[in-house]
């Protein structure tokens, strides 16, 4: 018997909602406008699987399809780079606005600003999209990431010049290493997408950065016809993604705002946990955190997007690998005459979880108390490709972690 997936409806106390903001509709716009001027940009695809949707019951399911984002595979480098820009744009005393790609590569940087060193810690896609950003912009970057982190992933970082090591400690614990490394250093900064006391405003940046696949998908779904998403599916780690898109869309959507679900990989599962305390406070988990869904490998929430998601969340849900996995395939192998889409295993847990509950009948309170059915439009986010390749065929080709 495969474990459960186990899911809370919000019930938690609301807070004063001070966090929204962040994702005003005009900050949103402002980091789109910076990524705009990146040579390598171009709107990612949004799929639409119509003929999915009718099999599983829903009037239409679109992915949002992140493993052709800037080439490298995942969206992560969204935040990375929009919150070095800021970074700098500060540093200089001028508006982020001014921070286009061929001023932040030109030589009148290096004479105005010199060169900084971004110290991170990751799983591999948001460390991929530091190192990146920063090898483009001609900054350094520091990259230190968890045990159990995979070759691929450490190679894709090395190869853009930055520093990087796997350690023998947990996520967390890397955040705390480069946290500490940064402080040390000369024109050091950590570009982290968690949040904690004395820590917010880069991670919020971060946040804004994100804000460009939401407002691609949302502008792509108009372009569909669908006016406004019915549910949206948000995968979670420390849930900067998650609180980034759900704010955005809350502010977007101010009078009628969708439902939206929070899925989380259970062995890392802090915002479930929190909410089934149901104080409104978060909770930690701690451990190893080994799950395929490596990008979801993290045990303690980003404070602000938690302020965020315990107010407009409809349903935190707790993931077993499997639910991932199944995802993977489905999205890889769709009913024929809709894309496929190649999703890696923290992108693709949202799809393993809408057919779970569309199919299952053991989920039917959770299908009943999303008010899904055959008009229900559903939006997911695909964060990342095959961003390590062989687990991706092991799971997709070769079965791995399918449900008994």
């Amino acid at each position: 018997m495969e474990p459960k997936i186990k899911w809370k409806w919000n019930t938690m106390p609301k807070s004063a909602d001070q966090e929204l903001g962040i994702m005003s509709l005009e900050n949103v716009a402002k980091a789109r406008s910076f990524h705009q001027s990146f040579p390598q940009y171009a709107v990612t695809p949004l799929a639409k699987l119509d003929h999915m949707a009718e099999y599983l019951g829903l009037g239409a399911l679109c992915v949002k399809d992140e493993s052709y984002r800037f080439g490298l595979n995942a969206f992560k480098v969204l935040g990375g780079s929009f919150a070095m820009a800021k970074y700098i744009a500060g540093q200089l005393g001028r508006d982020v606005s001014e921070m286009t790609y061929d001023y932040l590569t030109s030589d009148a940087l290096k004479k105005d600003f010199g060169q900084a060193t971004f110290f991170t810690a990751t799983d591999g896609n948001h460390g991929r999209g530091v190192a990146w950003a920063a090898n483009k912009l001609g900054q350094k970057a520091v990259v230190h990431m968890p045990k159990g982190s995979t070759k691929t992933r450490f190679d894709n970082i090395a190869k853009e010049n930055a520093t990087v090591t796997i350690e023998e400690v947990n996520y967390d614990e890397c955040v705390r290493m480069a946290a500490a490394e940064a402080e040390k250093t000369e024109h050091g900064v950590i570009i982290q997408d968690t949040a904690w006391e004395g820590y917010t405003e880069i991670p919020s940046w971060i946040m804004q950065g994100y804000g460009t696949m939401g407002s691609e998908a949302l502008e792509q779904l108009e372009g569909y016809g669908v006016e406004r998403p019915d549910v949206v599916i948000l995968q979670a780690g420390v849930g900067c993604m998650a609180g980034a898109i759900c704010a955005y869309i809350v502010n977007k959507f101010k009078d009628n705002p969708p439902k939206i679900v929070i899925a989380e990989a259970a062995i890392a599962a802090c915002l479930y946990e929190g909410a089934v305390a149901n104080d409104g406070d978060y909770r930690i988990v701690g451990g190893d955190l080994q799950t395929i869904m490596a990008g979801l490998a993290c045990g303690e929430p980003n404070i602000v997007c938690w302020d965020i998601l315990r107010n407009h969340v409809s349903a935190f849900v707790s993931c077993p690998d499997w639910v991932a996995a199944r995802g993977m395939r489905m999205l890889a192998a769709p009913i024929k005459g809709d894309p496929a889409v190649c999703s890696g295993e923290s992108g693709a847990v949202g799809m393993g979880l809408i057919a779970t509950i569309m199919t299952d009948p053991e989920y039917k309170e959770l299908k009943d108390a999303l008010e899904l059915n055959e008009n229900s439009k559903v939006l997911m986010f695909s964060t990342e490709g095959d961003t390590d390749p062989q687990r991706y065929k092991d799971i997709v080709w070769g079965g791995d972690y399918a449900a008994k």
